[in-house]
């Protein structure tokens, strides 16, 4: 091409396709001897990668012999297992920014690169920000999420997404990097408080809802089951959560979320709000769980609903042991919110709402009024 040719170009449109494909796994005490599935996944033994374990602390307090495990089992199976790392639980994880940097001196310093594993168990706000981690460092180093509560192996732990928490804004910096794998450990969920197993259950009613009426009936059946956390009740729950949630992923068309619409974030604009306005004293699933409930509640008032499937939601959510009428209500600023949210969104409002359970749509436009007519019932319940 002659210098004038060159000079003529005023574009080249570039365009690819890339696959992705992971697994999700369901076992129970992974790290017996006995289990192969970790280390069936571990596709390139011969290049002798090493693996790095991320604990939250909450898991290593309630886990006390988890750290020794791990590396009993990498040993078993000759695998380079560095020191055991553990990091804040919850929150604090992703509002701490040396926790990101404690991830990526342990990457230099043990020469961790792209073809070796960090593998993170915890729960869903420590996923996502040893996901970014892991995301950021050599621009990706393979990572396995083992999420420890209902929340991350139903929701959370499952998807694409990492981020932390930047100036009190939930998620503000983050990636979309799909994990390694992902392995659902049940054993992990033994010793979680009742507070946290039924802050997950939020997510499988909010699914539900937008996917599957069938589904929804199954969690109402069910709703003083899983208030108990019967075992066979909640294992069902988490599996067919997270299958709906991939089967999202992968045939929404938006896996990366380029557009406005986020069907899987029902409930969510107030909810991202009101952890904010807690200080995350607030569990994600429960903000998730009261803003369902008033999404529900303005979709009856708008007539999307009837008042009795929207009372049918709401009983199912106070069955399960949430608090709808929490006191962090009277701090919400539903114009303020919806801001933030259609920020987040980038530019443009997009709100799940419900026309029917089991069918959701998307609304370009809240009639505020009307929402706080809706908050104004549900701090009523």
């Amino acid at each position: 091409m002659s210098l004038q040719d060159f000079v003529a170009v005023k574009a080249i449109k570039q365009a690819f396709t890339l696959s992705f494909e992971y697994s999700v796994l369901f076992t129970r005490e992974c790290f017996a001897l006995t289990d192969n599935l970790l280390i069936d996944l571990i596709d390139n033994r011969d290049e002798q990668p090493k693996i790095l374990a991320v604990l939250d602390q909450g898991v290593a307090d309630s886990h006390p012999q988890l750290a020794q495990d791990i590396v009993t089992y990498c040993q078993h199976h000759q695998l380079e297992c560095l020191p055991v790392m553990t990091v804040p639980a919850g929150e604090a994880c992703k509002n701490d920014e040396t926790v990101i940097d404690s991830i990526y001196q342990a990457v230099e310093t043990h020469q961790i690169d792209r073809h070796s594993y960090i593998l993170v168990i915890g729960g869903g706000a420590v996923v996502d920000a040893i996901g970014f981690a892991a995301a950021t460092a050599h621009r990706g180093i393979r990572l396995i999420r083992m999420p420890s509560t209902v929340l991350g192996q139903n929701d959370a732990g499952v998807g694409v997404k990492n981020a932390i928490n930047y100036h009190k804004r939930k998620n503000f910096i983050g990636t979309f990097a799909p994990p390694f794998a992902v392995i659902n450990d049940f054993a992990l969920l033994d010793t979680l408080e009742p507070r946290d197993k039924r802050a997950g259950i939020a997510e499988a009613v909010k699914v539900a809802l937008i996917k599957d009426a069938s589904f929804f009936q199954e969690l109402f059946d069910n709703r003083h089951q899983l208030a108990k956390f019967e075992r066979d009740a909640s294992q069902s729950m988490i599996v067919k959560c997270a299958q709906y949630h991939l089967n999202h992923i992968a045939s929404s068309g938006d896996p990366y979320e380029l557009g406005s619409a986020r069907p899987l974030d029902f409930g969510h604009w107030s909810a991202h709000k009101l952890e904010e306005l807690s200080n995350n004293a607030l569990r994600h699933g429960e903000a998730v769980a009261i803003g369902i409930a008033l999404d529900s509640l303005y979709s009856s008032l708008m007539g999307h609903i009837r008042s009795e499937q929207a009372e049918k939601i709401v009983t199912l959510l106070q069955d399960l042991g949430f608090e709808l009428a929490h006191p962090i209500l009277a701090e919400l600023d539903v114009n303020l919110a919806l801001a933030d949210f259609k920020e987040h969104l980038g530019g443009n409002l997009c709100i799940t709402l419900l026309d029917d359970i089991g069918h959701g749509f998307e609304a370009n436009q809240i009639d505020e009024v009307i929402m706080k007519q809706a908050l104004q019932r549900l701090v009523a319940c």
